[in-house]
């Protein structure tokens, strides 16, 4: 049974700092591209950052360039999220999510699992 487990978030002031983790379970970790996705309330889910299988190709989100950074462990089957210098407007649930390729991918029909996500809310 394939698992992605979020863990990591909470409540950060504004220009805080929370890492994400995600690990997978019961699929091969190592051969695909992963991702990060949020979804705020009464919007739509949205692309945050995508990691190719091997961690040398990464792509972020305009909104998040420059402060948040995506790694992976492939020996630990985890997937990480460095968020730094938050936001109130990053307040969301984030969610991570299995691409059924090796290459990176900003959309949401790109990734075949997905994790039950954490929530992350930033205070101002």
């Amino acid at each position: 049974q394939v698992q992605l487990v979020e863990s990591g978030g909470g409540l950060v002031q504004a220009g805080g700092s929370l890492r994400l983790s995600c690990a997978v379970y019961g699929r091969t970790f190592s051969s695909n591209a992963m991702g990060w996705f949020r979804q705020a309330p009464g919007k739509e889910r949205e692309f945050v950052a995508t990691i190719s299988w091997s961690g040398v190709n990464t792509y972020y989100a305009d909104s998040v360039k420059g402060r948040f950074t995506i790694s992976r462990d492939n020996a630990k089957n985890t997937l990480y999220l460095q968020m730094n210098s938050l936001k109130p407007e990053d307040t969301a649930v984030y969610y991570c999510a299995a691409a059924i390729v090796a290459a990176i991918g900003r959309r949401g029909n790109e990734y075949d699992d997905w994790g039950q996500g954490t929530q992350v809310t930033v205070s101002s």
